[in-house]
């Protein structure tokens, strides 16, 4: 269902809320959808299973947008996308069906719970980097485990796009890292397959939820010039050496996060 909310003072916040997580979002590959709802049950007070159809609407324009524009630059793996996209495209159907049996507090429960452990897994990740050799194991051995980790990644950040609005994010990011890819493909290749996920879980919720198009007007008003700006400042970055330290950030960020929604819930 589609509705417009009547119109409150702190509605004016949202465009610049908006930019700030248009423009990181495509400078850290999450499109957004992360952070859009925690504003909208954290901040604007919206009831959970309408922040999440509503998040997941009002992150389609970033991953158009920031898409469009790592596409541009080369920061996309066109073969391993793919691959996240077409499992992901299942797990979101799957976890939109699977919101109408969650109430409000256990979404935020349960999301809370569920940042922590992928903060978790991607700092695990990190620290075994540093201690393995370069190439081991036979070419079909290789591509054998990329499929199993891409599919399973990818089938994981579907529901979990479709269960809480937030386009699935963050097992992208751990999925995309564990395949050792330099830090600007992970970026552009998990914004799209965000857009992907967020395209499916968009549908389903259109027809089993409910969707604030007034939210998703004062967001995008500022997320999508955030996500024009984003990649081309991205691009211009010099990570090399600090490649190490953006996960490890991110994965800072990944757990306050889901720390702030099972104390909020």
């Amino acid at each position: 269902m589609i509705f417009y909310s009547s119109f409150e003072n702190i509605y004016l916040l949202l465009p610049i809320i908006g930019f700030l997580i248009g423009l990181f979002g495509t400078m850290l590959g999450g499109g957004g959808g992360f952070f859009f709802l925690p504003v909208l049950t954290l901040i604007i007070g919206v009831p959970a299973h309408t922040a999440v159809a509503t998040s997941l609407a009002a992150t389609l324009p970033i991953g158009i947008v920031g898409s469009w524009g790592h596409y541009r630059k080369g920061n996309i793996d066109m073969r391993t996308g793919s691959l996240f996209s077409m499992a992901g495209i299942v797990g979101a159907l799957i976890g939109a069906r699977l919101t109408n049996f969650i109430s409000g507090p256990q979404l935020k429960l349960l999301f809370g719970i569920y940042s922590i452990l992928i903060a978790l897994n991607m700092l695990f990740n990190g620290a075994r980097k540093l201690k393995e050799q370069k190439g081991v194991g036979s070419n079909s051995k290789l591509k054998a485990i990329r499929f199993g980790k891409g599919s399973f990644f990818g089938l994981t950040a579907g529901m979990i796009a479709g269960t809480f609005g937030t386009s699935g994010t963050a097992p992208i990011i751990a999925g995309l890292f564990s395949m050792r890819l330099p830090v600007k493909l992970v970026v552009g290749t998990s914004l799209l397959v965000v857009l992907v996920n967020t395209v499916f879980a968009v549908g389903a919720h259109f027809l089993i939820g409910s969707i604030d198009l007034t939210l998703i007007a004062f967001l995008t008003a500022g997320s999508v010039i955030g996500a024009f700006l984003g990649p081309r400042l991205f691009s211009k970055a010099k990570i090399g050496k600090s490649e190490k330290k953006v996960q490890y950030l991110y994965a800072a960020v990944v757990a306050a996060i889901g720390i702030l929604m099972i104390v909020n819930r």
